[in-house]
């Protein structure tokens, strides 16, 4: 009988071993994307709420996740009794055990502050960093919308321009021209690098032959036109400014805040909010484009299935999951503001997961 309980206990630690063995990629496995999407609605409701705080007059402060330690415990017991029996006792085996998990992360974040969130948020972004974006896939009139204050004096409509604040309308003009040209194939973006600088170069295929998109021609003079461009050349230097040299285009840029603000003014907040004094109306835009970039609802509550929502001063803020426009602009908003950040000294998130 002796034999019996040393089964069992060797059957349970087997069994204990066998479940640490497995428990560290069994954990990577899920905690990799489980982490990833929460790192990246961490990011979604940050952005969101900096734009509501904009909206309200409120400055938001910025909060980068320097460090995660996913901290797992797993203990666990075995033991065994033998009982021989005497006289009327019965023979006996007996074998037991205990097992435990727990579960203690560890969140570190780091606040952007001074020289970094200067550099990152308040200074304007970079032709030479925005434009590749479109080269990458990303609508180049889409992109300008959000990034751009002006193109070679043609202003951008904003919510916050007052009188002017319709924009101009060549400005839309040139967008859709532009948006064009890119889906024929016509429009790229080039990266050069010259004397240890980065150029961008703002590249319209120029062809004369019977192959050419049906309509590329007259989007491509409608370009050069608009931005008083000379129609030898197909290779324009995009440069930073309101004005640039004959044959460059000069392109006013945002900076992260100034795009926040903008995306925050065309918020549609309840009426008491503006009664109160607590904010201005919204300012509608009219022109080009009167739809808001990013539409961003607000209410009580949000729906369970929102795309992001977050809570500010008693009303619940949130952009719909089955608005395609507004999420992929508010991806592109997120792609921008992880350029600027790259920019600056602050390290990546680094996750941590002991396994046993």
């Amino acid at each position: 009988m002796t034999l019996y309980p040393r089964f069992l206990l060797a059957v349970f630690t087997a069994c204990f071993l066998t479940a640490c063995a497995h428990m560290g990629p069994a954990r990577l496995k899920a905690d990799q994307v489980d982490y990833t999407r929460a790192l990246g609605m961490a990011k979604k409701r940050a952005i969101l709420d900096s734009m509501v705080q904009l909206r309200f007059a409120d400055a938001p402060s910025f909060l980068t996740v320097s460090q995660i330690i996913a901290a797992y415990t797993f203990d666990a017991s075995a033991g065994a009794t033998l009982n021989a029996g005497s006289g009327s006792q019965p023979n006996y085996a007996l074998a037991n055990g205990s097992m435990s998990y727990s579960n203690h992360p560890t969140f570190t974040f780091t606040p952007t502050t001074g020289d970094a969130f200067a550099a990152a948020y308040i200074r304007p972004l970079a032709p030479a960093l925005v434009l590749p974006l479109a080269q990458g896939g990303i609508p180049i009139d889409l992109l300008l919308r959000i990034s751009a204050q002006s193109v070679n004096g043609l202003l951008n409509g904003t919510a916050l321009g007052g009188s002017r604040g319709a924009g101009t309308p060549g400005f839309f003009e040139l967008l859709h021209a532009a948006r064009r040209l890119q889906l024929a194939g016509e429009l790229n973006v080039e990266l050069r690098n010259e004397n240890g600088a980065n150029h961008v170069f703002l590249v319209v295929t120029v062809s004369n032959d019977s192959s050419e998109p049906a309509g590329a021609a007259s989007d491509r003079r409608l370009l050069q036109q608009l931005l008083h461009l000379p129609r030898d050349t197909g290779s324009y230097e995009v440069t930073y400014g309101q004005s640039a040299p004959s044959g460059r285009i000069a392109l006013l840029t945002r900076s992260v805040l100034g795009i926040l603000t903008d995306l925050g003014a065309q918020i549609d907040v309840p009426a008491a909010s503006v009664a109160n004094g607590a904010t201005k109306p919204t300012v509608g835009l009219i022109g080009g484009e009167t739809r808001p970039t990013i539409v961003v609802h607000s209410g009580p509550a949000a729906p369970d299935d929102a795309y992001v929502a977050i809570p500010y001063d008693g009303t619940a803020y949130w952009i719909d999951r089955n608005d395609f426009d507004s999420k992929y602009a508010f991806t592109v908003v997120q792609d921008l503001m992880a350029l600027a950040e790259a920019d600056t000294s602050a390290k990546a998130p680094i996750v941590t997961i002991p396994a046993n």
